[in-house]
C-alpha cells in the first residue's frame, strides 16, 4: 500500500493509504477542523527523516541522550529540554525538537 504524505495547517502526516481519497479521509477523522492544504504519495514504500534537515549535528546519540534527559527528568518535558542543552550545548529549538520527538516513546 503506497504511503501518502498530508499536509494540514497544523500537522504533516504520513498514511498509508489505496489512494489520495483514503488519504484525505484519514486525515479528516484525525483532525477534522484542520484544513488540507496538501497531499503527496511518496515515492517510494519508506519515510526517510533527515537529522540534519532536523539540525540534530552531533557526535552524541540525540536519541539516546533525549531519553536519557527524560529519564532524569521524570518526564517532566521541560526540565528535560534544559538537562539535553546542558548535556550537548544545543540550542533551545534543537533541545525542544529532539526531546519532544522522543517523547511518545514512553514518556
Amino acid at each position: 500500500m503506497p504511503l501518502f504524505e498530508v499536509e494540514t495547517t497544523s500537522h504533516i502526516m504520513i498514511a498509508c493509504a489505496g489512494d489520495e481519497a483514503a488519504a484525505r479521509a484519514f486525515a479528516q477523522t484525525n483532525y477534522p477542523s484542520e484544513e488540507i492544504i496538501r497531499v503527496s504519495q511518496r515515492p517510494r514504500d519508506a519515510w526517510v527523516i533527515s537529522k540534519t534537515m532536523l539540525g540534530i549535528k552531533s557526535d552524541v546519540d540525540p536519541c539516546s541522550t533525549a531519553r536519557e534527559c527524560l529519564a532524569n527528568a521524570a518526564g517532566d518535558k521541560l526540565h528535560a529540554v534544559r538537562l539535553y542543552m546542558q548535556k550537548t550545548g544545543a540550542d533551545l529549538e534543537q533541545s525542544r525538537k529532539v526531546v519532544e520527538s522522543n517523547m511518545s516513546l514512553g514518556w
